[in-house]
């Protein structure tokens, strides 16, 4: 099973990446390869066929190869919630949560989850065109790079004054002491519930549900195990990170992985369904409602439960 992850240096899809360092998708029968691959290039992947299923950090994403959740469904939730923070520079003088105090600021998002941060800023006040700039990071696209991490060090440089990420990119910038959190939809700073946008899933299409019912399934089992795990013993992430990231990231993904652990919960709810589709309409990647069984792979649900 050819998995195409949007971002190995993630707390946000780190279940999946667990169940492989840790032998779990082994032990339940699934023969997985994980290869890292950009945002949109991980869809299209799908879309092309060369890779089975996709590891997203935006599930909403996979509407741009997929109109109208057409041909595609979620297996499973990784995370629950929209997983991403705005993290700015440490000497700013902004009270945490204050849309209105990022007037003016440069600010950064990776494509796919810069929808949701655009909503963001509207849902506090401020127009994402005009009040503030969105900048684009140079080689941030890069195949091998994590957004975060690389937002973080942009963050340092001061190429940016902010930028939209994963915790581990915040918790990087936070230990170079350049940064500070200043938004956590999933804890509180949540204009116009932004953290019910989009969640972190697995993906795959019909087609290959079709196929490898049996290797969908063994890929499922062997995510929910690793939520379990990580949920019971968060220290396991230790071992996660010393096997796939660098050094300084995997030395912060065991407190990242501490505070996370409530959100690895694998079942995709029909409410959560809904207002990933509502947000979708929003922003003109769907045209109307779709029904729950549309989105969620329905016959693996009992495997949710574990």
């Amino acid at each position: 099973m050819r998995i195409a992850a949007v971002d190995l240096v993630s707390n946000t899809c780190f279940p999946a990446l667990a169940a492989q360092e840790l032998g779990f998708y082994r032990e339940e029968g699934a023969d997985v390869e994980i290869e890292l691959v950009s945002q949109i290039g991980a869809t299209r992947a799908l879309r092309e066929g060369s890779a089975d299923a996709m590891i997203a950090g935006s599930v909403h994403d996979l509407l741009r190869e997929f109109p109208g959740w057409s041909g595609a469904k979620l297996l499973v939730a990784l995370s629950q919630g929209t997983p991403w923070l705005l993290t700015v520079r440490a000497d700013l003088s902004v009270e945490r949560g204050d849309i209105g105090a990022l007037r003016g600021l440069r600010l950064t998002a990776a494509e796919g989850p810069d929808l949701v941060f655009k909503t963001l800023l509207a849902a506090g006040g401020l127009d994402p065109e005009r009040d503030v700039s969105i900048v684009h990071l140079p080689g941030s696209e890069a195949r091998d790079v994590s957004f975060g991490v690389y937002a973080a060090r942009g963050l340092e440089s001061g190429q940016i004054d902010g930028f939209w990420s994963n915790a581990m990119g915040s918790a990087t910038a936070v230990s170079l002491g350049v940064g500070k959190v200043h938004v956590d939809v999933r804890r509180g700073d949540d204009p116009a519930e932004v953290r019910y946008c989009t969640f972190a899933g697995l993906g795959t299409t019909d087609d290959f549900i079709g196929r490898e019912p049996e290797q969908a399934a063994a890929a499922i089992r062997a995510i929910v195990k690793a939520q379990k795990a990580l949920r019971a013993d968060p220290s396991r992430a230790a071992k996660v990170g010393e096997g796939l990231f660098p050094k300084d990231a995997a030395e912060l993904i065991t407190g990242i992985v501490e505070r996370d652990v409530p959100f690895y919960e694998p079942a995709i709810s029909e409410e959560a369904v809904a207002k990933l589709n509502a947000f979708a309409q929003s922003v003109g990647h769907l045209p109307g409602p779709v029904a729950y069984e549309q989105v969620a792979a329905v016959q693996f649900r009992d495997l949710w439960e574990g």
